[in-house]
């Protein structure tokens, strides 16, 4: 027999069923507004323009180093064991100029001077100047070339007017023949006279270039020279006359004793003491500048010129050594050049 199904019999709702239904439809959120919640949306660029930036977290700064102390190898290295000694730590560098340098913490700066201090005065430095040496170069030829050239020229047959248009005379240099002053040095009265001072100028010569490398003030005493030879007319004032390279070689005695006592250490020897190189050079110059037919005033004003050309080059430039550069060969050429010019309006 078939099966017959019952009809499904719907219920109407009740009142009651039908607003209970409506209150949970209106409290639930739509999807639209469950995927978007307008309440925490990003701000536009113009409103993050507009609000106020919160200052980003500073980093503390951390002060650079301070020098305490400035020297050769083994003073620092001295000086760098005395702080380790102690627990303070410390770097050391060496600069462009050749020495080299302590630096520490600035809270540890008093405390680093202090222990450097007190070492030093248990340990005073020795040797900040060490002594020159008496090797053997041939840097002074190229100095010494001009004198030797002009002079084998003025005693040949080649240029006989040479002697009378370069000799300094005073009257003449006073008149306006400035030129004399420059090409006087390079003439001399005889062999002996030549010889002397070549000898004299190679030995001064010779120990500045272990100061400095001669080309750096060879033309400034040239200069120094000439200025000296004018002095001595204008102090003479009359037909003095006046030859030879000696004037030169006193501006550079001045020179180096000048060197030698800047470089003088005042902690090791004292303040008097320091005057020991110019007593010296003084004395040599008095030895050498007295004698027969010797222009004393000329030797006088060439050794206070040196002096003066002393203290042109730099303290550390002395203390640490000058290389040779390039623009040396400026000064070479200039210092070529002075007696050419000389030499070109005297004849």
């Amino acid at each position: 027999m078939p099966r017959f199904m019952s009809p499904m019999i719907r219920r109407r709702p009740s009142a009651e069923e039908l607003r209970a239904a409506s209150t949970i439809q209106e409290s639930a959120p739509s999807p639209i507004e469950q995927s978007i919640d307008f309440s925490q949306t990003a701000p536009s660029a113009i409103e993050q323009s507009a609000m106020p930036s919160t200052p980003a977290e500073e980093q503390p700064q951390i002060p650079p180093d301070v020098r305490v102390s400035e020297g050769g190898f083994r003073q620092i290295r001295d000086e760098s064991l005395v702080l380790l000694s102690q627990g303070i730590t410390h770097r050391i560098e060496r600069s462009e100029e050749g020495p080299f340098q302590i630096f520490v913490e600035p809270e540890k700066r008093r405390a680093a001077q202090f222990q450097i201090r007190l070492y030093h005065r248990e340990n005073p430095p020795r040797d900040e100047n060490p002594p020159l040496p008496l090797k053997f170069t041939l840097h002074p030829l190229w100095v010494l070339a001009v004198p030797i050239v002009c002079t084998l020229l003025d005693f040949s047959d080649i240029a006989i007017q040479m002697h009378n248009a370069g000799i300094a005379d005073a009257t003449k240099i006073l008149r306006g023949e400035w030129w004399r002053t420059i090409t006087a040095m390079t003439l001399h009265a005889d062999s002996r006279h030549l010889a002397s001072n070549l000898v004299s100028g190679f030995l001064a010569l010779s120990l500045l270039h272990y100061r400095i490398p001669l080309a750096k003030l060879v033309p400034f005493l040239a200069v120094a020279s000439a200025v000296a030879n004018f002095f001595v007319a204008l102090t003479v004032q009359t037909s003095f006359r006046s030859l030879g390279f000696s004037g030169f070689v006193f501006a550079t005695i001045g020179c180096l004793a000048v060197i030698e006592f800047r470089l003088m250490p005042r902690e090791t020897h004292g303040l008097l003491r320091r005057f020991a190189p110019l007593c010296g050079a003084a004395s040599l110059a008095v030895f050498l500048g007295l004698g027969e037919n010797a222009d004393i005033l000329g030797h006088l004003y060439g050794f206070i010129a040196g002096i003066l050309c002393g203290f042109i080059p730099k303290k550390k430039t002395l203390r640490w050594g000058a290389p040779t550069v390039a623009a040396d060969i400026f000064w070479i050429v200039a210092y070529y050049a002075l007696f050419i010019t000389g030499w070109a309006l005297a004849l």
